[in-house]
């Protein structure tokens, strides 16, 4: 028998999500985000369920390979551009449409030889201090870019670092507009964050959008809204079942390190789920849990392949129980991946993207 431990994609609730975001901004296309393997769900689980967006944005050459086996002849955009001129050739083969945001990549555009010219997209560093020509040199760069035979349309791109929080949008976009407000081509602004939190403001501003966490049903901006709040659906389950039962009395620990000692008698069930499957490790006693669909906590350290879990909520569970990680249990229970991303100190797009390749999947 496999070890008692699987993950799912809901395809509905990609679906569901990604319509959310066109309610969102009406008048803009829609890029779906598929880097890192569609955020850990897979390219290949996703593709179905997103195959209505209006193109696929992502980071790796060999990501984009898969998308066109797949037979999606649409837009793809390599969000960082090419990393070295032989790239470009690829570029050129596959059609993929590619960011720029350095020097080096124009001159490497300009070197290139293609039958076939390329549409790019000109990224401006508007506060991010990510990647992009600083607002003062990015007409520059067009200029230089405009004049080039290998390439056919430049459209125009920022990103925003402060989408999610108070400090919002309205300087950046004031940066991004000062400088490109009589530039010809398409624009691409908003992330998550902004398409939920700003649509008005960005919506008739963006030609695109590009969503990322959003479609896999995480909240940008948790916890000052959860995903529930934004009507988002959980896009991924991570669940196990109890493979053992211990009956502790009070003094008795748990785990490396004795971290938790029971205060009195306790039922605890042991669950086939540990950091080697992509556990955060740094979750302690009190993340929540479901075991047949109720909430529990956590207790003691997460191993490598086991953890323990409080079987005080639903008495009468015992070996081959349901334990939800994150995601919907089998009875409909959601648990936000958001909430035990919180209990590890980080955020639910690394939970997603760090299921391990041990652990099997299914397409739902």
């Amino acid at each position: 028998m496999p070890r008692p431990i699987l993950a799912t994609v809901h395809s509905a609730a990609l679906s569901h999500n990604l319509a959310r975001v066109r309610a969102a901004v009406p008048d803009a296309r829609v890029w779906a985000v598929v880097k890192a393997n569609a955020y850990g769900h897979g390219i290949e689980r996703v593709f179905d369920a997103l195959r209505s967006a209006d193109g696929f944005a992502l980071l790796d050459l060999a990501e984009a390979q898969r998308l066109r086996a797949l037979d999606w002849r649409g837009p793809i955009l390599l969000l960082e551009g090419c990393f070295e001129l032989r790239d470009l050739e690829l570029c050129s083969r596959l059609g993929l449409w590619h960011t720029i945001h350095c020097d080096e990549q124009i001159d490497m555009l300009a070197t290139h030889k293609t039958q076939v010219p390329h549409r790019v997209f000109l990224k401006m560093n508007s506060g991010m201090n990510r990647l992009g020509f600083a607002p003062e040199r990015y007409r520059a760069a067009w200029t230089r870019l405009n004049a080039l035979p290998q390439v056919e349309e430049i459209s125009l791109m920022t990103h925003f670092s402060d989408a999610d929080g108070p400090k919002g949008i309205a300087a950046q976009l004031r940066a991004f507009e000062a400088v490109t407000h009589d530039l010809p081509g398409e624009r691409t602004l908003s992330n998550s964050a902004a398409v939920l939190r700003h649509g008005a403001a960005v919506g008739e501003k963006s030609d695109w959008v590009r969503p990322g966490i959003v479609v896999y049903g995480s909240a940008p901006d948790f916890p000052e809204h959860s995903a529930a709040d934004w009507g988002l659906q959980p896009t991924m389950t991570l669940a196990a079942k109890i493979i053992g039962v211990q009956h502790l009395v009070a003094g008795d620990t748990v785990g490396y390190g004795s971290s938790f000692t029971a205060d009195g008698p306790l039922r605890i069930g042991v669950v086939a789920c540990g950091y080697a499957d992509g556990y955060p490790r740094h979750c302690t006693t009190g993340t929540p849990l479901l075991v047949n669909g109720a909430r529990t906590r956590m207790v003691g350290r997460v191993s490598m392949d086991m953890l323990t879990v409080d079987l005080t909520p639903v008495p009468e569970v015992g070996m081959g129980a349901e334990v939800t990680l994150w995601g919907r249990s089998s009875g409909g229970a959601v648990l936000p991946i958001d909430e035990v991303a919180q209990a590890a100190g980080t955020v639910g797009y690394e939970l997603m993207c760090a299921v391990a390749p041990r652990v099997p999947f299914q397409v739902e």
